[in-house]
């Protein structure tokens, strides 16, 4: 074999593969963005049915919230961590982001379980339907991210390419940070947006008339 097959690729080819997953991830976002906006405009619109009726929301969504923020911040500490060659905290702030992700799937379904004792399910009634839509699309956003996580997490343990390893953290805290802004959306959306609120931006418009 020539010493030429040898050769490890050279920084313009690693920074054309950073740059290609980074360019990818964003084409994703934009197109999970435009997604959930089409989504949440439909709730909006069927909102002013004349047979909604907004769903009380449990207390686990606080508390999913606050994983998926912790989550953030855990992630966007590894890569800093990774950054800067500090390999012991990146992976321990890795660790901890995966754990949050997991929990806040965990506490969804905890949430899901508790509506479903009060008889709110996903048939019946659109506010539940869609509830129970868009948090399964979330979640199932999650669930992606937690592969990605797995595979940023095996190329951490042992870290055969610590360039391509930061360059992965890199990526799935941002996919993480994409995460929790759907999230907020969404929250407030099932939080702050009433039939009078739709009324009232969609009457100006002319949208209802």
């Amino acid at each position: 074999m020539s010493t030429h097959a040898l050769r490890r690729p050279g920084r313009s080819a690693v920074k054309t593969r950073h740059t290609d997953g980074s360019v990818g991830l964003w084409v994703f976002i934009g197109v999970a963005t435009s997604l959930f906006s089409l989504f949440i405009l439909a709730y909006g619109m069927r909102m002013t049915g004349a047979d909604w009726a907004s769903i009380a929301l449990p207390w686990q969504l606080w508390l999913s919230t606050a994983l998926l923020v912790a989550g953030s911040v855990a992630l966007q500490a590894a890569a800093s961590a990774a950054r800067g060659d500090r390999w012991d905290r990146a992976r321990r702030w890795l660790l901890v982001g995966g754990a949050a992700a997991s929990a806040f799937l965990g506490v969804q379904l905890w949430a899901w379980q508790v509506l479903q004792a009060a008889q709110v399910l996903p048939s019946g009634n659109p506010s539940a339907s869609f509830f129970y839509l868009l948090t399964a699309m979330h979640g199932l956003h999650v669930m992606g991210g937690l592969l990605g996580w797995s595979l940023t997490a095996h190329g951490a343990w042992p870290l055969a390419e610590p360039a391509r390893a930061a360059q992965r953290i890199r990526l799935c805290a941002r996919y993480w940070h994409f995460l929790l802004a759907v999230w907020l959306v969404l929250f407030a959306t099932f939080a702050g947006l009433t039939p009078t609120v739709v009324a009232w931006v969609c009457g100006p418009l002319g949208i209802t008339r």
